[in-house]
């Protein structure tokens, strides 16, 4: 598996996370709760923005991995 396969499958379990995050900040009845999972899907927001960037660089610097 190459670098960027990996990075794209990294990106693709932190989309997953960030919506189940949201699930459970929508469905949860203790305000403590939904503000932690708020927060957790806050922070994968971030990191996804920072993974996408990632591929958005292998990409450039390697044009055999675009759109893969």
């Amino acid at each position: 598996m190459t670098v960027a396969s990996q990075v794209k499958q990294s990106l693709a379990s932190l989309k997953s996370m960030h919506a189940s995050f949201q699930q459970f900040a929508l469905t949860s009845t203790d305000e403590k709760a939904q503000r932690a999972f708020h927060e957790a899907m806050l922070l994968t927001e971030e990191v996804i923005a920072d993974v996408k960037e990632r591929v958005s660089q292998l990409e450039r610097e390697e044009p055999q991995y675009h759109g893969k």
